[in-house]
């Protein structure tokens, strides 16, 4: 076993953070505004690095840790799927920060669902947070009404839904999954499935090595880096640093090409944003205070 080391988990997590960020902004990078073909470029790079990545986890092996994560595995890289899916078809249609910042309710949906399907016990604070979180996402949606980001706004919905999904099936079978073999099921079902709809394929050379980029550095990475994290921090301080890909993801679109949300979606976003930093601050306190 490791011995947790925190500064080095944070680290991690903050690399973690920096790579998944610059997923809205590589698929501005290119020249087409598919997310199928998004798709299927970015799981394309993705699987071999990951192939990479799992064998070196696991001493040389690549099939069996695939098969050792079962049939609840198997639900949970197709859940996973419909995530890659939900975020990039969603991106194409509605801005970057709106997009991540629906995509960033998925720990309050895994709770709301937790505790109507598994009777878990969800803390006041919680409850708190989750209802200041959604009054934002419906002053984003009223934002959205009428400009033609209301139907983005509502596939990015899927990303929340799927990961209620996938950890209801973790909790429910008292799974312990590896991480990355199940992103490696994700990405060898969403290819096939998103070339049908991609095709025909429009990337020129300069794309392929935006999404390259997409692939190997933003989730192939950015995945790794955070199986490593979680040996050395708590799931609280994990959650919280994850919050780097929704407030850092719409600045370097900001940046580099003024995208910037309607003046609704900038308010809901901050409730959304704020909301989720106090529960998993407080999380964090409350653990801490009790490990004493």
């Amino acid at each position: 076993m490791t011995t947790p080391n925190r500064t080095l988990g944070l680290l991690l997590m903050t690399g973690a953070g920096l790579a998944w960020s610059t997923g809205g902004l590589l698929a501005r990078s290119v020249s087409f505004n598919d997310g199928w073909e998004l798709v299927f470029w970015r799981s394309l790079f993705m699987v071999p690095c990951l192939a990479v990545a799992v064998a070196w986890f696991h001493r040389g092996r690549l099939v069996a840790p695939i098969r050792q994560v079962g049939r609840v595995g198997l639900i949970a890289g197709l859940l996973l799927a419909v995530q890659f899916f939900s975020f990039l078809l969603a991106v194409t249609r509605t801005t970057v920060a709106e997009t991540l910042v629906i995509m960033s309710l998925s720990p309050f949906m895994a709770a709301i669902v937790g505790a109507l399907v598994l009777g878990e016990r969800v803390p006041l604070r919680t409850w708190l947070a989750i209802a200041v979180g959604f009054s934002g996402i419906a002053v984003m949606f009223a934002g959205a009404l009428g400009t033609g980001a209301l139907l983005g706004n509502l596939i990015a919905l899927g990303v929340p839904l799927a990961f209620a999904g996938q950890l209801i099936a973790l909790r429910r079978h008292a799974a312990h999954i590896d991480m990355l073999p199940t992103v490696l099921i994700a990405g060898l079902v969403s290819i096939p499935l998103a070339f049908v709809f991609a095709w025909p394929l429009e990337a020129t050379a300069r794309d392929l090595a935006m999404l390259a980029l997409m692939g190997a550095f933003q989730l192939a990475l950015g995945c790794a880096l955070m199986t490593v994290a979680v040996r050395h921090l708590p799931a609280a301080e994990i959650g919280l640093f994850a919050l780097l890909e929704t407030i850092l993801g719409p600045l370097w679109v900001w940046l580099a090409y003024g995208e910037q949300p309607h003046a609704l979606a900038f308010v809901g976003s901050v409730v959304v944003v704020g909301a989720l930093a106090a529960n998993a601050l407080l999380g964090w306190r409350a653990r801490t205070a009790e490990s004493r």
